[in-house]
């Protein structure tokens, strides 16, 4: 199992973060991704790349502006998301936490890495994101 984790302070309102973060609609600002296919009213979720390669997601733990945690899986891996959020002093800080098993065997020694990257990208097109959004 690898686990990834990382926690990042933006100047910006918690409401914002969380909704950017949360939406399944409005993911355009996700350089990874190409489309998200919503099921089951948002309790289950498949994320696919740019190449067409799809994830799926299914939440365990919605507590708005606090907590959202979902179970993944693809053909390479499963695994589990914990994403908190927290406000103070007009700073919104999260802590996303990554745990994944990969599936395969050649994958295993990349999965930390892989995971570690998918991070930092996503944390760079949040914030680009949210300096659009004020």
């Amino acid at each position: 199992m690898a686990t990834a984790t990382i926690s990042v302070t933006l100047k910006s309102d918690i409401t914002k973060v969380w909704d950017l973060v949360t939406s399944l609609d409005n993911y355009s600002w996700r350089s990874d991704l190409s489309k998200i296919v919503v099921l089951d009213d948002g309790k289950k979720f498949i994320e696919y790349t740019k190449d067409g390669y799809p994830t799926n997601f299914t939440v365990t733990v919605f507590e708005p502006l606090k907590r959202w945690e979902f179970d993944i899986e693809n053909d390479n891996m499963l695994g589990h998301w914990i994403g908190v959020f927290s406000f103070k002093d007009g700073e919104t800080t999260i802590d996303f936490s990554e745990d994944v098993t990969a599936k395969k065997r050649i994958m295993k020694p990349f999965v930390g890495t892989y995971l570690k990257k998918q991070q930092k990208a996503y944390v760079e097109d949040l914030k680009k994101a949210l300096k659009q959004y004020i």
